[in-house]
C-alpha cells in the first residue's frame, strides 16, 4: 500500500481571498475566491462573482509559486507574491495573472487580468537582545 505524501505549501488554505477581474483594463467583476485545499499540487475551492459559489479545480506548483485553475466559465493562471508587514504581524498574499473566458459564458474568448489578495497573521521574529 502506497502512503500519500503531503508537503507544506506556501499558499494558505483554507483561505478566503478578495478577487478582481479586468478586461481591457476595465474592472468587470469583484468577488471572492476560496481555496479549500492544496494537496499534492491539486487546488480545490470555489469562486463567487455573482452571489453563487462556483467550484474550481486546478494545480499549484510550489517551486515556481504558480497557480492554474478552471471554473465552468473561465481558465485562470497566475503567480503568488508574499509581503510581510514590518510593524505588525501580518503577511499579505497576492495572486495575479491572466484569465480566458470560455463557453457557456457570454464573454467566451475574452481575456483579461485578475488579482486576488488575502492576509494572515504571523509570528513576529526579531533578534534577541544580548
Amino acid at each position: 500500500m502506497q502512503t500519500e505524501r503531503v508537503t507544506a505549501v506556501s499558499i494558505p488554505y483554507p483561505s478566503l481571498w478578495s478577487i478582481r477581474a479586468d478586461i481591457a483594463g476595465r474592472p468587470i467583476v469583484w468577488g471572492t475566491l476560496v481555496i479549500n485545499s492544496v494537496r499534492n499540487g491539486v487546488v480545490d475551492g470555489t469562486v463567487n462573482f455573482r452571489g453563487r459559489p462556483i467550484p474550481i479545480r486546478g494545480h499549484w506548483d510550489e517551486s515556481s509559486k504558480r497557480i492554474a485553475f478552471d471554473s465552468p466559465y473561465a481558465t485562470f493562471a497566475g503567480s503568488l507574491i508574499v509581503v510581510d508587514e514590518q510593524a505588525m504581524p501580518l503577511r499579505h498574499f497576492v495572486l495575479r495573472g491572466r484569465f480566458r473566458m470560455k463557453p457557456p459564458s457570454l464573454q467566451a474568448g475574452e481575456t483579461g487580468t485578475w488579482l486576488a489578495a488575502t492576509d494572515v497573521t504571523r509570528q513576529l521574529t526579531g533578534k534577541a537582545s544580548q
